[in-house]
């Protein structure tokens, strides 16, 4: 017999290392043929922390994605950018990119203010232009603007970093601010469960993300999308078996450590919700571990709903779909 289920799970995540000092710092250099240098900490492991700071970048100096060129984790040159863990380069990294732009946007805002002769604070820089917020009429191009700065002898440069507004945690009661911001999720999901092979089909799912503002929709869509893959995973298929004597791993391989494919995941329906004041770089914050915390309890719940059963831990496979059933017949008499 094949029933179907519905679950949802919701969570709030703190971004960054929990009531501890985790900063980043990053290099930015804007060179005379408008091209861009940012050197950063952050090890991008498939995440697009790179994309992260080059778009970052691009958008704090007014210039185009393509100008900007990042070099990363390359412990010889970069300045420190903590872990990629616990959600925290985008809004870590992130900000020390901001935070090293506008240093350099200084000389950069001096020399065309002197160039325009328009204040500084009235100087809009985008899509490779300069010009005055109170006439649009008076403006030049970046290139024009990096001859102006190689004829008076400035350079372009700035270094920066972030570090999370947070307190120590009191060890008495655990008191204080273990994060400066939060990201919020709910994924709703939908599965069918054959009663008689015990055989879990994820149908569909719905993730609705909090991440302020996204930088790259489609990173972010891309995000909430494998974290859901690896959520449900952890429930209906993954297992790291170790061997109780040895403490080995008894299934390191892909071919005993079973992880889903794409005819195995459900599809998903990723919502991207913005929301304002954030704290992270043009109100951006982490999404890495959030798109997948709120599939696993949802996945359960679904399976759990289709059943009538009550699992209460992971992993949930076949063999233990079926006893679990056999078990509720045999009570229900």
């Amino acid at each position: 017999m094949k029933r179907r289920g519905t679950g949802v799970g919701c969570m709030f995540y703190g971004v960054g290392n929990t009531g501890l000092p985790n900063p980043a710092a990053a290099f930015v250099q804007v060179l005379g043929d408008t091209s861009v240098h940012v050197t950063v900490g952050a090890a991008d492991i498939g995440q697009g922390s790179s994309t992260m700071a080059a778009s970052v970048a691009a958008e704090t100096l007014g210039l185009n994605y393509e100008d900007i060129h990042v070099v990363w984790a390359d412990t010889m040159y970069a300045p420190e950018g903590g872990a990629t863990s616990a959600s925290r380069q985008t809004f870590i990294t992130g900000n020390a990119v901001k935070n090293a732009c506008t240093q350099a946007l200084g000389e950069l805002k001096r020399t065309a203010s002197e160039e325009l002769n328009v204040p500084e604070e009235d100087l809009v820089f985008r899509n490779r232009e300069i010009y005055s917020s109170k006439d649009e009429s008076i403006r030049m191009t970046y290139p024009a603007l990096m001859g102006a700065m190689g004829k008076k002898g400035r350079l372009a440069v700035g270094a920066g970093y972030y570090n999370p507004k947070t307190t120590y945690l009191n060890p008495a009661d655990m008191s204080g601010v273990p994060y400066e911001l939060y990201s919020y999720a709910t994924c709703i999901l939908e599965v069918e469960v054959d009663t008689d092979t015990g055989e879990v089909t994820l149908l569909k799912a719905v993730s609705a993300h909090d991440v302020g503002t996204p930088i790259g929709n489609k990173l972010v869509e891309g995000q909430i999308e494998g974290g859901t893959a690896m959520g449900t995973g952890f429930v209906i298929s993954e297992k790291i078996d170790i061997d109780p004597k040895t403490l080995a791993i008894k299934n390191p391989t892909l071919s005993k450590y079973i992880i889903e494919t794409s005819m195995d995941v459900p599809v998903v329906y990723p919502i991207v919700v913005t929301s304002e004041g954030e704290a992270g770089p043009f109100g951006a914050k982490g999404v890495g571990e959030p798109a997948l915390i709120p599939s696993i309890p949802a996945t359960v719940a679904a399976i759990n709903d289709a059943l009538g059963t009550n699992f209460t831990s992971t992993p949930i496979f076949p063999a233990d779909i079926v006893k679990a059933w056999k078990e509720k017949e045999a009570a229900q008499g």
